[in-house]
């Protein structure tokens, strides 16, 4: 028996050799051993049953004990791929999410930017023009890019240097308002003041007459002084008339008895005439009744003038037939002649309508400049009759047609009309009434 139980030993001993080779074997299960060559049964072994036996179950463990070992490292290797997978997959999703809050938060940085850049192109757009909106608009413009740079830090290098670029420009515009400001006051400077002298009366047309010249005088280029005169106090209607014009004006009242006065108009004249003496008012002084109808071609050629200017002045005839022309005949701006309208005025020495001329105020209150014989102060004369009071009054001023420009050039253009519409309605309404 012990001989068999050696015989069936599958195992060789460390020490043992089998057919001259010596073999070692660690374990049974281990993947290879150190024999240089495969284990061979002895001879005697196998021509017996349990030595075939023996070797087919050593055959089938080496079979088993391989393919479980091939296993285990295919088990190792997949589990590390496995690793690998994972670790790519969660970069992958990582990345994924940073670029999916980079593009959500892109629409507001663009919508900053283009707010940013608007505002810029507003900002080189105004034509500006009073430093107290320039001045409004930056501010407005300052604390929206505040806003902005609190909302999204990461753009403060671009506001810092939109800061910079508004800061620049602001400055050139206000430099540029300031240049425009001073060329006005220049031009303002250079103009001869206007002191257009208008006398009225309550009656049923002054409303109408007042507004229109006061919408004529608000299309004259400053400076510009409108002296309104009334009889005995100022009423409430040519008040609030002028406090709408938006033109510089001062309302006068004469104080004397209208019962005992002639001619109103004559001294309401001759009131305005003391105030610009008085105030040592200079400019160029112009009687414009307010119901004639004026150029603005006439205001402009009034500046003009050095001493005395004058112009020729249509009006219709009483029966409204055909028109009429009264003022200079010029060869050039040197007044040569008058235009007369019969044998009425034949006596009387410059034919001129009392809104066809006008005149320096320093003649008024300053006679030593224009070398004047006499210091009486000049003043419309209402002793005189009405066809000469005009005519009376000039003398005053000038000795002849020498001292008188004739306005425009050849004086052959009609800048005043006089056009009273009262009549009109009164002959209108008497038609209407004999109608009915």
């Amino acid at each position: 028996m012990a001989s068999i139980r050696r015989a069936l030993s599958p195992v060789p001993r460390p020490g043992n050799r089998i057919n001259g080779e010596a073999c070692s074997v660690a374990s049974p299960l281990s993947k290879s051993s150190s024999c240089n060559q495969s284990y061979t049964p002895a001879a005697g072994v196998l021509h017996s049953f349990f030595g075939s036996l023996d070797y087919a179950f050593y055959k089938v463990r080496t079979f088993v004990v391989g393919v479980l070992s091939r296993r285990s490292s295919r088990t190792l290797e997949r589990s590390k791929l496995k690793g690998q997978i994972w670790r790519k997959a969660l970069l992958q999703f990582f990345m994924c999410f940073v670029l999916g809050v980079f593009i959500g938060l892109t629409p507001f940085v663009s919508l900053n930017l283009s707010a940013n850049i608007m505002s810029k192109h507003k900002a080189f757009s105004f034509e500006v023009f009073h430093s107290y909106e320039n001045g409004r608009l930056f501010d407005d413009l300052s604390r929206n890019m505040a806003s902005s740079v609190n909302s999204s830090a990461f753009l403060d290098n671009s506001t810092s240097t939109t800061n910079k670029l508004y800061s620049e420009l602001k400055a050139e515009i206000a430099v540029n308002a300031s240049v425009n400001q001073s060329l006005d006051q220049d031009l303002t400077a250079s103009r001869k003041l206007l002191i257009i002298v208008t006398p009225t009366e309550v009656r049923s047309f002054q409303p109408y007459n007042l507004n229109r010249l006061s919408h004529t005088l608000r299309l004259v280029p400053p400076p510009l002084l409108w002296i309104v005169v009334e009889m005995d106090f100022q009423s409430t209607e040519t008040a609030n008339i002028l406090r709408r014009t938006r033109v510089m004006y001062r309302h006068l009242v004469c104080k004397k008895n209208s019962t005992i006065v002639k001619d109103k108009s004559v001294n309401l004249r001759n009131v305005a005439l003391n105030h610009i003496e008085t105030h040592h008012l200079d400019g160029i002084v112009y009687f414009a009744d307010d119901s004639n109808i004026y150029s603005i071609d006439v205001f402009e050629q009034m500046r003009q003038i050095s001493q005395f200017g004058t112009w020729v002045v249509a009006r219709l005839s009483e029966n409204n037939r055909k028109v009429i022309l009264q003022g200079p005949i010029c060869n050039g701006s040197q007044v040569i002649g008058w235009h007369t309208d019969g044998t009425a005025k034949r006596f009387q020495r410059f034919y001129a309508e009392i809104s066809g001329f006008a005149f320096n105020s320093t003649v008024l209150w300053d006679p030593k400049r224009w070398s004047r014989p006499t210091l009486e102060p000049i003043r419309q004369l209402d002793i005189v009759k009405g066809g000469f009071q005009v005519s009376a009054f000039i003398e005053q001023v000038v000795e002849d047609e020498s001292q008188m420009e004739g306005f425009p050039t050849h004086c052959s253009r009609i800048m005043v009309w006089q056009f009273n519409t009262e009549p009109l309605v009164r002959s209108y309404r008497g038609t209407i009434t004999a109608s009915v």
